[in-house]
C-alpha cells in the first residue's frame, strides 16, 4: 500500500474528513478580474432584478440608500454620498457593476463603498458575521441584474 494513500488508515482519513467538515461553509465562490470587470456570474449563478430590487432597498442587507439614491420615489431617506443608481446599467456593464459590489476598493482604495463579497480584512465585524461575506453570490448577482435594469438617468 502507497504510504501516502488513506485507504487501511481510519484515522488518517478521519482527520482529512475532519479538515474537510470544518472548512467554512461560507467560502466564497472564486472570481477573475479582467480589467476592471468581473466578467463571469459569481458561482455561475443567475440574477433576479426584483430580488436585486428588494436587497438593494433592505435597510438591513445591503443598506445600499445609506448611500445612494435610487428611482423609487415612495422610498425616504436616500443617500447622496455615492453616485445616484438610476442610470447604473446604461453607465456600466454587468462585469463592472458586479466588481464593484464584490470589492470596490480594488479599483480605488480609498472608497467608501463596503465590500460586499469580501471576508479578510475587514474591521469592526462583529463576531457572528467574522469570515461571511454581507451578500452571497446569488444576492451579488440579483443586485447586479437589479442594477443593469436601471438604464434611464
Amino acid at each position: 500500500m502507497d504510504p501516502g494513500s488513506t485507504c487501511g488508515r481510519p484515522g488518517r482519513l478521519a482527520l482529512v474528513l475532519a479538515t474537510l467538515l470544518a472548512a467554512p461553509a461560507s467560502a466564497l465562490e472564486p472570481y477573475a478580474i479582467a480589467g476592471d470587470a468581473i466578467p463571469a456570474a459569481l458561482g455561475g449563478v443567475s440574477g433576479d432584478a426584483a430580488r436585486g430590487r428588494a436587497v438593494v432597498l433592505d435597510r438591513t442587507r445591503g443598506n445600499c440608500l445609506i448611500c445612494h439614491q435610487v428611482p423609487e420615489p415612495g422610498e425616504p431617506f436616500q443617500g447622496t454620498i455615492g453616485p445616484a443608481l438610476a442610470g447604473a446599467g446604461a453607465r456600466l456593464d454587468v462585469g463592472q457593476l458586479r466588481l464593484r459590489l464584490v470589492d470596490a476598493s480594488l479599483l480605488n482604495p480609498k472608497t467608501v463603498m463596503p465590500p460586499y463579497f469580501r471576508t479578510e480584512g475587514l474591521r469592526d465585524v462583529a463576531p457572528q458575521f467574522r469570515g461571511l461575506p454581507a451578500l452571497n453570490a446569488q444576492e451579488i448577482e440579483d443586485v447586479v441584474a437589479y442594477l443593469a435594469s436601471l438604464r434611464t438617468p
